[in-house]
């Protein structure tokens, strides 16, 4: 099965956070601190990790940042653990990368679902190869994004997004069925992110011709600028 690293200094939560992800069927590895993380990181890379944003030795933020900027490690999914519960703080996240967050208290249930969606997500991602709209470019492959030729940086959410959007241009997509594709779940509080990463999506194309409406208490849809 998948290895996953847990990163996160409470010894109660790690321990709560791995026997629940042992007993899904991952491999497991936990680290209490960066510098671990680091060195352990640099030998194997993971399918996915789980990273506290408070670390007595790093940020969470600043972690990703860091694997962000590594080639190695630039599209390995990181779901944030934050006991921070201000929308601020979760867009600070999402802006520096981070594909997910959890909020302190958080179901067993909530993490292993949203751990198997995020690792399906990634699965699938050969499916399609190349989508183009207007002067978007996907290319599947590369996992990359290029807006009038130019690279455009996207977090793995994102750019799953911005797939399903382009894959149904001209087509209204509802929150229901966003939710359901590109975060496999319906829970109620993933509303909230989804507009964050419309938000944070249509920052990142705005030079190009294409842009998402939104379509009032319905979804959004991507379309050619008047």
């Amino acid at each position: 099965m998948a290895l996953i690293y847990v990163v996160e200094d409470d010894s109660n939560i790690r321990e709560i956070e791995s026997f629940a992800l042992k007993n899904s069927g991952y491999t497991v590895v936990e680290f209490e601190c960066a510098k671990d993380f680091y060195k352990k990181i640099a030998e194997r890379i993971p399918k996915l990790i789980l990273l506290d944003i408070m670390l007595p030795d790093d940020d969470g933020l600043n972690i990703v940042r860091k694997l962000r900027s590594n080639p190695e490690t630039k599209r390995v999914p990181v779901i944030l653990v934050t006991a921070k519960t201000t929308e601020i703080d979760k867009v600070k996240g999402l802006d520096v990368g981070a594909d997910d967050y959890l909020t302190k208290p958080f179901g067993i249930m909530e993490l292993i679902a949203r751990v198997k969606a995020i690792l399906r997500r990634s699965e699938d991602l050969e499916e399609k190869k190349l989508i183009s709209f207007e002067d978007i470019f996907i290319d599947g492959d590369k996992h990359m994004v290029y807006v009038n030729d130019k690279p455009c940086e996207l977090t793995y959410k994102e750019f799953e997004l911005l797939k399903l959007l382009i894959n149904n241009a001209g087509i209204v997509m509802t929150r229901d069925v966003i939710m359901e594709r590109v975060w496999d779940t319906d829970f109620e509080g993933e509303s909230r992110t989804l507009d964050m990463h419309i938000k944070n999506l249509r920052q990142k194309i705005k030079e190009s011709k294409v842009t998402i409406k939104t379509v009032r208490n319905v979804g959004y849809l991507v379309e050619k600028e008047d």
